[in-house]
C-alpha cells in the first residue's frame, strides 16, 4: 500500500514543492488549499487537489491519511494587522479543525510553525497577530500530543526563497519582490531601518528538512534555516539596484535565532547559498 499524505496549502510556494517531492518519492499525495496565496499554476501532476478551507477539512476530506503536513495557514507578518479576520480563520479555526481531524485519523501531523517566535529574544512571539497565532498554535499542537497521544513534529522555516515565490502584490516575499523590481527597472524598496537580519533558506533545503522531519522527527524545535544571515540592506546591495527606504512597520523583528540542532542531528544541512541564487537570477536576466 502506498503511503497516503495530505498537504494543507499544497498549491502554495512551499506546499507545491513539498507535493512535488512526495510524488517523486512514490507517495499518494493530496492537497487541501483555499487558494488565498496558493495558485493553480503550482499544481503538480499526480497530486489530487481539494479546494476549500482547512476549517472545513472534516467535510472536504473523505479519507484518513497516514500523515498530514499542515502548511496551510496565513503567513505574513506586517500584513496580518490588516487581515485579522483571515488570520483568525486560517490560523485558529483552521488549525483547530486540522488537529481534530488528525486526532480522529490517528495519524502524525507535521506543523509548520513560525520562527518569529524566536525573534528579538522571544518577544517576537507577540509582535504581530501572525506571530502570536503561530506561537500559540505550536503550544496547541504539543498539547494535542500530550492530551490525545497525537504524534507530531513542529518545524520552523527561516525566510524561504526560490522558484514559485509570490513576486508582486501585498503578499510578495522579499527575494521575489526584489527580482521583480530588478526586471522592471524599479528601485528596491527596503523597510527602515534596513539593518533587520534574516536567515535566507533555499526552498530545496527547506523541502529536504521537511521530508526528513516528517519521516523521522518527533517533538518541537526542528528549525530548518541557514545559519547565513544578512541584513535587508545587504541583500538589496547583492541585487545591485537603486535602493529606496520605506518607513518602519509594526511587527518587523530585528533578528531571530536559528534553532536547527535537532534537524541537523537527523542528518540535515543547508546546501544552497543566497548569493549564488542571486547571481543565477542576474545571469538569467531576472527571469529564473
Amino acid at each position: 500500500m502506498k503511503k497516503r499524505i495530505l498537504v494543507t496549502g499544497g498549491a502554495g510556494f512551499v506546499g507545491s514543492h513539498l507535493c512535488e517531492r512526495l510524488v517523486q518519492m512514490g507517495y499518494e499525495v493530496h492537497s487541501l488549499d483555499n487558494y488565498f496565496t496558493g495558485s493553480k499554476n503550482n499544481h503538480i501532476e499526480g497530486v489530487n487537489y481539494i479546494e476549500g478551507s482547512t476549517k472545513d477539512i472534516a467535510k472536504l476530506v473523505n479519507f484518513y491519511p497516514d500523515m498530514v503536513y499542515h502548511l496551510g495557514e496565513y503567513s505574513r507578518v506586517e500584513q496580518s494587522f490588516d487581515d485579522m479576520d483571515k488570520v483568525w480563520e486560517y490560523n485558529k479555526d483552521g488549525t483547530f479543525a486540522v488537529l481534530e481531524f488528525v486526532r480522529k485519523a490517528g495519524c502524525k501531523i507535521l506543523y509548520a510553525g513560525s520562527s518569529t517566535k524566536f525573534g528579538d529574544g522571544g518577544t517576537g512571539r507577540v509582535a504581530s497577530p501572525y506571530a502570536w497565532t503561530k506561537a500559540t498554535n505550536t503550544e496547541l499542537v504539543k498539547n494535542y500530543g500530550n492530551w490525545f497521544n497525537v504524534p507530531y513534529a513542529i518545524t520552523y522555516f527561516y525566510n524561504v526563497y526560490g522558484p514559485r515565490e509570490i513576486e508582486s502584490g501585498k503578499y510578495a516575499t522579499l527575494i521575489a519582490l526584489f527580482k521583480e523590481k530588478m526586471r522592471k527597472g524599479e528601485p528596491l524598496t527596503v523597510v527602515s531601518p534596513g539593518t533587520q537580519k534574516r536567515n535566507f533558506t533555499h526552498i530545496e533545503d527547506i523541502i529536504n528538512g521537511l521530508v526528513l522531519v516528517g519521516e523521522e522527527g518527533y517533538g518541537d524545535e526542528f528549525g530548518i534555516g541557514s545559519q547565513e544571515a544578512f541584513t535587508i540592506l545587504e541583500v538589496a546591495k547583492m541585487f545591485g539596484g537603486e535602493i529606496k527606504m520605506l518607513p518602519e512597520r509594526k511587527g518587523n523583528r530585528m533578528s531571530a535565532d536559528v534553532v536547527s540542532a535537532k534537524t541537523e542531528a537527523l542528518g540535515w544541512k543547508p546546501k544552497r547559498k543566497l548569493k549564488e541564487y542571486i547571481e543565477s537570477l542576474k545571469a538569467n536576466q531576472w527571469e529564473h
